[in-house]
């Protein structure tokens, strides 16, 4: 027995039809981006599934250009916004001005701001405020914004790729776990092999520009996100699921390394993500269903942030992707 929404009698040549788009949009984006096959499927998964990354790395590994090329391929409107300390919240959702029109006296006009776009680049986000922090994050999960009393809808879809850089954390805010929690996958953007960053010498140093074209539209994307909530999950993926998250959260007794290091775990959301996340992999990967495999190789970009280690894990030298690799493990 599986788990299924709403399936229906085409569904195999919806599904096929779509991991084909879905292939040449990653086939695109890898011919720009170098040495980041898994960040760009990850990203992918992301978005397919509707949610929103947050994305880890040093400075210069292409997070942004993964963001202008993701646009550019998969046909969306891509914008950036530099997270500053004194960004405010309408210098993101936007504001209402005062016009004098001659013959219609005064009245307010919303001009909108850089949030309303199908794909932004939050950059640093954590040296922004809490209070702008928090007024991305509020449309990044109700997908509109009041300003005056009045209701803005984000365009759809719509879609939040969110930097962090690991090294430098003086003068910023981290991010609250409920507000981190909003995120679908945490995505970590490491150094490319010497195969790769040889490539990237030859492509980025010289006269050429590769010019990328529109793989998919936005309401191609759009109807893939709703085939990939359509795809079976069999009972075993799902069973899989329940036992990685809940084994994840200390003093249910389900796992004792989790009670030792783990100060607090995933809630529900992780399920929910996991379920999204298997189905939108296996999609990409060509396959009509996730695997248990599939479980096991998202549980760390589905649980990293939404886990804390216990001062008796630091003290030990532990870290969450040891730890997240045994329960994974104990799953298959």
């Amino acid at each position: 027995m599986s788990t299924v929404v709403e399936t229906h009698t085409d569904i195999v040549p919806r599904l096929e039809a779509a991991a084909e788009r879905v292939q040449r949009a990653h086939k695109a984006a890898a011919s720009v981006i170098f040495g980041q096959d898994q960040v760009i499927e990850r990203t992918l998964i992301t978005i397919l599934s509707g949610g929103h990354a947050l994305l880890i790395g040093v400075p210069g590994l292409a997070k942004t250009l993964l963001v202008e090329t993701l646009g550019k391929v998969l046909g969306l409107d891509a914008k950036r916004i530099q997270f500053t300390p004194d960004l405010m919240p309408s210098d993101i959702i936007g504001s209402e001005v005062l016009e004098d029109e001659p013959g219609r006296g005064r009245s307010f006009r919303f001009i909108k701001g850089p949030i309303f776009t199908q794909l932004l680049m939050a950059d640093e986000i954590n040296r922004a405020s809490p209070k702008t922090q928090s007024a991305l994050l509020q449309a990044m999960q109700e997908h509109h914004v009041t300003v005056a009393g009045q209701r803005h809808d984000t365009p759809a879809p719509f879609h939040v790729l969110a930097t962090q850089n690991p090294l430098e954390q003086e003068g910023t805010y981290p991010l609250p776990e409920a507000q981190l929690d909003r995120f679908l996958l945490q995505v970590d953007v490491s150094y490319p092999d010497l195969a790769a960053e040889r490539r990237m010498l030859y492509a980025t140093t010289g006269t050429e520009t590769p010019k990328l074209e529109a793989v998919i539209s936005a309401q191609e994307l759009m109807a893939t996100q709703r085939l990939v909530r359509q795809i079976p999950v069999p009972d075993k993926v799902v069973e899989a699921i329940l036992k990685l998250v809940r084994s994840a959260r200390p003093g249910t007794g389900a796992n004792s390394d989790t009670d030792r290091f783990v100060a607090w775990g995933p809630g529900p959301r992780a399920s929910q993500a996991l379920m999204l996340a298997v189905r939108a992999k296996a999609l990409i990967d060509g396959r009509l269903a996730p695997s248990v495999d599939d479980v096991v190789a998202l549980a760390e970009p589905i649980l990293k942030h939404r886990m804390a280690l216990t001062f008796a894990a630091r003290a030990e030298g532990e870290d969450l992707t040891h730890i997240i690799a045994r329960l994974a493990a104990a799953v298959e």
